[in-house]
């Protein structure tokens, strides 16, 4: 990905997506930030020969006073691609940094469905697997933390969230912008090194240079394990399918709803003790897991 020609070169990784993005309408979400800014553009370059709809929106978070130069970035990008912008503030008041993030996607979510868009689409990109890969390491993650974020992953009934750059390096996104002349924001806040992530990008960026394939090698193990999380899924949805039919069997249909299985399902996992409503008036009783005869 660091060839001589840099927007070629994001194209192709956008194209090898197709499958995610053809014919469909998306809310792109765009700080103002190099990599952002990137995914816009060549979204908007894409758009006719994918047949994509665009809306780009700026999440307002008010934590900073440069929070409004960024706005003012994204507004100028949305105007010289002939992209709407819309400015989506959130209450910034009493959020730690995954508080942030989860009305960062509320207000995304409610945008894509104002607009009638079937997705939201992320600059994510290869640092920020790796990022999240080792966040997810040291917080003690199992399989599925360590396959770090996906490609594509449902974020509500209606609403998809894509990150079609995750597998590209954030140098190709900068160089983009710089090719196609494009303004980009830089975030004083990524300097703060008591926010955990800017840590471990901080370390990140002090082992590449005697690492060279360090986000190549972590991307590998991130899909090895995302892989294996996937088939425990796989597993786990047939092992929900097989105990909704059997409950429907026997206790009629709604003992067969989705939320009363697979609380009943994690009961067994858990090898949990106690009585388990499955409405109608119909219940099971577990003991270390096992359904007990009554």
């Amino acid at each position: 990905m660091r060839g001589a020609h840099p927007e070629r070169d994001l194209e192709i990784a956008v194209l090898r997506e197709r499958a995610l993005l053809v014919g469909r309408k998306f809310s792109v979400a765009c700080s103002g930030g190099a990599d952002s800014v990137a995914l816009v553009a060549v979204l908007a370059t894409l758009a006719e020969r994918l047949d994509l709809q665009l809306r780009v929106a700026y999440v307002h978070h008010a934590t900073r006073r440069s929070a409004w130069q960024d706005e003012c970035v994204v507004l100028r990008v949305g105007a010289g691609l002939g992209i709407p912008v819309d400015t989506l503030a959130i209450e910034p008041e009493g959020g730690d940094e995954a508080t942030l993030r989860d009305r960062r996607y509320e207000a995304l979510l409610e945008h894509a469905r104002a607009w009638g868009n079937d997705a939201i689409v992320t600059a994510h990109h290869a640092q920020d697997q790796t990022e999240s890969v080792l966040l997810a390491l040291f917080r003690g993650a199992g399989e599925r933390g360590l396959g770090g974020m996906r490609v594509r992953r449902p974020i509500s009934s209606e609403v998809e969230l894509l990150r079609p750059i995750l597998a590209v390096d954030e140098e190709v996104l900068r160089a983009y912008c710089h090719v196609r002349t494009l303004p980009y924001a830089v975030d004083p806040s990524n300097a703060e090194l008591d926010v955990r992530r800017n840590a471990v990008r901080d370390a990140l960026d002090a082992l590449r240079p005697r690492f060279p394939g360090l986000d190549r090698a972590v991307a590998r193990a991130a899909k090895i394990a995302g892989n294996a999380a996937a088939a425990e899924d796989a597993d786990r949805a047939a092992a929900r399918r097989w105990l909704a039919a059997a409950l429907m069997r026997r206790l009629g249909r709604e003992a067969g709803a989705f939320e009363r299985v697979d609380a009943l399902l994690a009961a067994i996992e858990r090898g949990g003790s106690g009585r388990y409503g499955l409405g109608g008036g119909t219940s099971v009783r577990l003991h270390d897991g096992m359904p007990v005869e009554e």
